[in-house]
């Protein structure tokens, strides 16, 4: 159990790294959008939608990364005075009756959505657009599978304090 979260959290480690340094380039991108649009009068659409596909992606894609470094939203009136164990309780149960369903509901919802896309090599509706709406699109399903790896590694992380705290 301990070597799987190993290597979920590596792997999840890795991605938001990744993830840190496409902020950076989408921030670039901007900035180069703006001086090129409103400096020089030139303006381009391709360049405008990546900005979107790497916002998108950075969403998507760093939700794991969110959940390892507990960076989600937590309404934490009364969890943060809990002790190791009541929070290793609340976390395994969230993650069992609320996100593990959450995220099997996306990808079963998203399956047609995506494939649907995939079947028409979707494109941009915009003249000069990126054509690959498809790949876009194909982060919903790798966003609820890599979601679900983190929460059951976390769910087994809490597994591990709650074995460890009945032994002491």
């Amino acid at each position: 159990m301990l070597a799987f979260v190993h290597i979920i959290d590596t792997a999840t480690e890795y991605s938001g790294r990744l993830l840190a340094w496409l902020t950076l380039v989408m921030a670039l991108i901007t900035g180069l959008i703006v001086v090129l649009r409103y400096g020089f009068g030139i303006g381009s659409i391709a360049a405008q939608e990546a900005v979107i596909y790497m916002h998108g992606s950075l969403f998507l894609l760093g939700a794991a990364y969110a959940l390892k470094v507990g960076a989600h939203v937590r309404v934490d009136i009364f969890y943060r005075n809990f002790n190791a164990r009541k929070r290793a309780w609340i976390d395994s149960l969230g993650g069992i009756v609320f996100l593990l369903p959450l995220c099997v509901f996306i990808l079963i919802s998203s399956t047609d959505y995506v494939s649907a896309s995939w079947a028409m090599r979707e494109s941009s509706a915009e003249p000069g657009g990126i054509p690959a709406v498809f790949l876009l699109k194909s982060l919903i399903p790798l966003m609820a599978i890599t979601l679900a790896l983190q929460a059951v590694a976390e769910i087994f992380r809490n597994a591990l304090v709650l074995a460890q705290t009945v032994e002491e």
